[in-house]
């Protein structure tokens, strides 16, 4: 929906929800440069994975400042607003919520202060499974809450509660008391740190300067600010990076389980995950595909952008003609992303559009993704049967979804999803094709050159790597339920969106020089 200054935020029609990415984090320390801008810049390439809030936290050596805001990096960014974030070196974060609601201050990277007078900024990518079991400790501790209600203040708030530690050994007791999936990058006013969940759900590469270090959730990320990639962050390290170089320990003993769902979808396709080109895995899914659901037809078309190389690989494999049957809007979002309630039923025509005079008389194949909800794809088939389509026949780069995710993807509820309650039969009458077929799981992760083991697929076959809490303490919303904002807190008026720079108090934007950083708050900034 469009806020009142015209930019996107994330509300979704709760009638309609839909899949949703994984956030981008990026971080940086390089002495010399322009770390603010290489941070807009690594943020920008990673504006795929979240959609909902921007931020920057940025260091000189003397103090921490962070300037967030809900909107996309471009609008949440501009140049004199990083040209006053200087400093050595910074971390950053594009969002969408996995835990906690999309406001203002649930908005990343998180900022805590230490009684010893040290400051913690901390972006995280993926979902903790245990969050009420850390709101308790919390709570046990007698920290005062921030008011947001995310997993990730709750691990800054921990991390910052032992000031008789430095930063790095307090992130040594505290991660191994996190479950789920984590790819953090945070930092003191000093110190870049990186961290990544035992199982390395989600990604985390290290990158090279000329003059520093670069910490991404992609290897795109490292490609547009001129970093040479080093290697990923290792399941269960923790990376460390300031004046004396880098350095690196284990807090827990790897068990690889990464995220099958990155190479169908989340992931750009000029990314690279465990050694694998993405766009490759994509062409070979699709050639897969081809063996698995043959089918004669005139044209294999996409479901632009994330269908395309899938689309090539089923093109090449059958022998059918390649070609463009949908037309995609590039200035508009993911397709989650609904510019107003009273247009949702034209949501998927802002995003796309068949062109006709290819489709007309046409038996296509149309090759997309994933099916959750199966609304756009119901939507693409009725489209192209109205532009003169014969026949539309229906292919997935991905097995059927029938299981949500708990580690960092927002898929709609078990009971939403379209394959837990249907057949495949079920599913193309539902969507109206005349065929329907999904590639094997056993052929996706043949595509991915990794070993079964070594990827989570929980999605696809219901088997979770990592424990999952009994009764209902788990879900987006899990904060709201556990703990509540005292009642100050939530008579206070929510904060303007152009009062950005995080503090213990909002302070006008005039002067961004932090002053010392207050006891168990977040850092303050001279008015």
């Amino acid at each position: 929906m469009p806020r009142g200054d015209g930019r996107l935020s994330h509300d979704l029609d709760p009638q309609r929800p839909g899949p949703q990415d994984a956030c981008g984090v990026f971080g940086v320390w390089a002495p010399g440069e322009e770390v603010a801008n290489l941070t807009y810049f690594g943020l920008y390439a990673l504006q795929h994975r979240g959609q909902e809030a921007a931020g920057i936290a940025v260091s000189d050596g003397s103090g921490v400042v962070v300037y967030k805001d809900l909107g996309l990096v471009a609008q949440v960014f501009d140049e004199p607003t990083l040209a006053s974030l200087r400093g050595h070196l910074a971390i950053g974060h594009a969002r969408y919520s996995t835990t906690g609601g999309s406001t203002w201050e649930n908005a990343q990277p998180t900022i805590r202060a230490t009684t010893s007078g040290t400051t913690i900024a901390l972006a995280h990518n993926g979902n903790l499974v245990n969050t009420a079991e850390l709101k308790r400790e919390v709570a046990e501790r007698g920290l005062d809450s921030d008011g947001s209600t995310n997993d990730t203040s709750l691990v800054t708030m921990l991390l910052a509660s032992r000031p008789d530690l430095s930063v790095e050994a307090a992130a040594l007791e505290v991660l191994p008391q996190l479950r789920g999936a984590f790819s953090f990058v945070f930092m003191d006013e000093s110190t870049l740190y990186a961290a990544r969940d035992p199982h390395g759900v989600r990604p985390l590469v290290l990158g090279r300067l000329e003059r520093g270090w670069v910490v991404a959730s992609e290897t795109a990320a490292l490609d547009i600010v001129g970093a040479s990639v080093v290697r990923e962050v290792e399941p269960g390290e923790l990376i460390a990076i300031d004046e004396d170089g880098l350095r690196s320990s284990r807090f827990a003993a790897p068990e690889p389980k990464g995220c099958l769902f990155e190479y169908v979808y989340i992931a750009r396709p000029d990314a690279t995950i465990a050694g694998r080109n993405v766009h490759s895995a994509r062409v070979q899914i699709g050639r897969q595909l081809a063996r698995e659901h043959p089918v004669e037809a005139d044209l294999v078309i996409p479901v632009p952008e994330s269908g395309t190389p899938a689309a090539i690989g089923y093109a090449e494999e059958s022998g059918i003609t390649y070609g463009q049957g949908l037309m995609k809007n590039p200035y508009v979002g993911r397709t989650f992303i609904q510019p107003s309630q009273t247009l949702r039923q034209l949501g998927i025509r802002l995003k796309l559009n068949p062109l006709r005079e290819n489709v007309r008389g046409k038996r296509l194949v149309v090759v997309d993704d994933s099916i959750v909800r199966g609304n756009t794809q119901r939507a693409i088939v009725r489209m192209l049967r109205e532009a003169g389509a014969l026949e539309v026949h229906v292919r997935i780069s991905s097995p059927p979804v029938r299981w949500p995710c708990f580690y960092g993807i927002d898929f709609a509820t078990r009971a939403e999803l379209l394959a837990n309650g249907l057949d495949n039969e079920g599913i193309r009458r539902s969507i109206g094709a005349d065929t329907l077929g999904y590639v094997s799981l056993p052929g996706l992760i043949a595509a991915t050159e990794q070993p079964k083991t070594r990827l989570c697929r929980a999605c696809f076959d219901g088997e979770y790597p990592i424990e999952l809490p009994a009764g209902n303490l788990i879900g987006k919303h899990v904060l709201e339920g556990v703990g509540r904002r005292v009642a100050a807190e939530a008579s206070e008026p929510t904060a303007p969106l152009d009062d950005n720079f995080s503090s213990a108090r909002l302070t006008p934007r005039t002067d961004l020089k932090p002053s010392a950083a207050t006891p168990g708050g977040s850092a303050t900034h001279r008015p």
